[in-house]
């Protein structure tokens, strides 16, 4: 089976088969969601200093804060299972 990488912008990316979610971070349970995958180490900020603008996570659960905006990562992912299914 083949891999394919998602962009999280930045030269940073991720297995597609791994995301289980892509999430805008503004909501209160996300802030929770944060917080306990710093706590315990699951935590990955990829962006690089910039506003975090989507929250993804992985099927390792991971919490990877990325600069680039959900709605622009989800497109991505579609593309790549797209790919994935020809």
């Amino acid at each position: 089976m083949e891999q394919y990488l998602l962009n999280l912008g930045f030269g940073n990316t991720v297995v597609a088969q791994k995301v289980v979610a892509i999430l805008s971070p503004n909501s209160s349970p996300l802030k929770r969601v944060k917080d306990e995958a710093k706590e315990e180490k699951r935590l990955l900020d990829v962006t690089h200093g910039r506003k975090t603008r989507a929250v993804i996570i992985t099927d390792s659960n991971h919490v990877i804060l990325s600069a680039i905006q959900a709605e622009t990562l989800s497109s991505r992912f579609e593309s790549l299972v797209a790919e994935e299914e020809e």
